[in-house]
């Protein structure tokens, strides 16, 4: 059976989704990285960046939520474009778009807004304004189509829907200027798989408090500040 190793953020819940979605049994193996969970020797050797998600399939173990995404696809064949190269190359773009531009800016919007410490005014700027210049990218895709890629819903709208949730985190207003974006994030939030994978946070529980455990365990950069 597949195993998710998991914890309710973004890329996970990408992943958790899909496989609600396509019915795949799986096993739910939470994380907690406020904990430090993720860089025990146990999780590492699955995920050596230590980082959730990670998914083991047997002898098979695939990091990173991208590539998860697509081994899972490949796997069961499911929520997969037309197989056109066209198609294909949207899947692939819009994919890859998510993962090197929307996740990194987004969570370094939300890091510095929330968490990193002073002085931070230019960081808060850059990562903010290239936050919203992504999905502004992404609304412009979806204002003449309800999905990202041709005319059905795909992996790659659960891509986009694990990051559109976490939209007021860093825009107070993003929703009223992405409208299409919202319109997108509310057609999946209706589906009952969508639903199923938002629940399985209250399986577990996780973390919430952002202690000085929690702080030097998912920023260890910071104790570079306190040696220097």
């Amino acid at each position: 059976m597949l195993q998710l190793y998991y914890h309710p953020s973004p890329n996970p819940l990408k992943i958790a989704l899909y496989l609600e979605e396509t019915g795949m049994p799986y096993e739910l193996v939470p994380i907690d990285t406020r904990k430090g969970e993720q860089h025990s020797a146990a999780f590492r050797a699955i995920n050596p960046n230590a980082k959730t998600p990670a998914l083991v399939d047997g002898d098979v173990k695939v990091f990173d939520s991208t590539a998860i995404l697509l081994y899972l696809a490949q796997k069961s064949g499911q929520f997969l474009p037309p197989d056109t190269p066209a198609a294909r190359a949207q899947m692939l773009s819009w994919l890859m778009f998510v993962a090197t531009g929307i996740g990194p800016y987004c969570g370094q919007a939300v890091h510095f807004q929330h968490f990193a410490p002073e002085p931070k005014e230019y960081a808060v700027n850059r990562y903010s304004f290239e936050a919203e210049r992504h999905w502004l990218l992404v609304e412009e895709q979806l204002a003449g189509n309800n999905w990202m890629v041709g005319d059905s819903y795909t992996l790659v709208d659960m891509a986009v829907w694990g990051w559109a949730r976490m939209i007021p985190r860093f825009l107070a207003d993003g929703y009223a200027r992405l409208p299409n974006v919202k319109r997108h994030l509310d057609a999946i939030n209706a589906r009952p798989a969508a639903q199923r994978a938002e629940a399985l946070k209250e399986r577990f529980k996780f973390k919430q408090e952002m202690d000085d455990e929690a702080r030097k365990v998912m920023f260890p950069q910071n104790e570079r500040l306190v040696a220097g």
